[in-house]
């Protein structure tokens, strides 16, 4: 994922709202979400690379997502695939906190990344690029190439527009629209994480568009306290023309 704008325990029947975008090269190839042959709890899409995924929810609750931290000058050869992490996770039973502290353990063997896991009942975020493991109090939060509320302009604007949202009841629609933001930010406002000017514009829009590279697909997950699941994944390819929307419903099993 490049961006996720997410609600963490802050509307009282919706414990959990994510809307995401996944940014990627179109020639990789990736499989659309749907619940995995080989672990049937999962729901996610899947990179037919890595055999991981980059964000997922399971019949039982758990949530995970990863993001790259953008440094060019550090790309160790050899690193694992950070999308194993959220596969990982997904597929085990470790608790949030066990699993951020384990994935912090053995951080070197990754590029940079930003990591989201919830148990279901505790939420944390982990970057292999800065600190330790953080346990997530209730509360709007924004995450790209950078590090958690880093407040790059589509990161704030992520979030606010997710604030606004979330009332009276967050829906899918509304979560997709706030994706499809194709703005870049103004030369003053840009980061600098060690790429061109041309690509550091490109890649500051919220849905980013080119032939070769750009948001791939967005991804809504509304969780509500009832117990009732929404996994909605709208994909696209180069120059950003749209391809298909899926949209899943279950209720979490114990």
């Amino acid at each position: 994922m490049c961006l996720i704008a997410f609600a963490h325990r802050v509307h009282d029947g919706y414990p959990l709202v994510v809307a995401a975008n996944r940014d990627e090269f179109y020639a990789r190839p990736t499989a659309a979400a749907a619940f995995w042959d080989d672990a049937p709890t999962i729901l996610a899409g899947r990179d037919l690379e890595g055999m991981g995924t980059w964000i997922g929810v399971t019949r039982t609750g758990r949530f995970a997502a990863v993001t790259n931290f953008r440094d060019p000058r550090h790309m160790p050869a050899n690193a694992r695939s950070r999308g194993e992490l959220v596969s990982r996770f997904l597929k085990g039973e470790m608790t949030a906190a066990h699993f951020a502290k384990d994935t912090a353990a053995e951080a070197s063997a990754y590029r940079g990344f930003n990591l989201l896991v919830n148990d279901g009942r505790e939420m944390f975020s982990y970057s292999n690029c800065a600190g330790e493991p953080v346990r997530l109090e209730p509360g709007l939060y924004g995450l790209s190439n950078h590090l958690l509320d880093t407040p790059w302009p589509k990161v704030r604007i992520a979030r606010d527009r997710l604030r606004a949202a979330l009332n009276p009841a967050p829906a899918v629609e509304p979560l997709f629209t706030l994706l499809a933001d194709t703005t870049v930010a103004t030369d003053q406002e840009l980061p600098s994480t060690g790429v061109s000017p041309d690509r550091e514009k490109m890649l500051s829009a919220a849905r980013i568009i080119s032939d070769t590279y750009g948001t791939r697909c967005s991804t809504v997950i509304l969780q509500k306290s009832d117990g009732e699941v929404r996994f909605a994944e709208r994909t696209y390819g180069p120059q950003g023309v749209e391809l298909d929307t899926v949209s899943y419903g279950f209720r979490l099993s114990a």
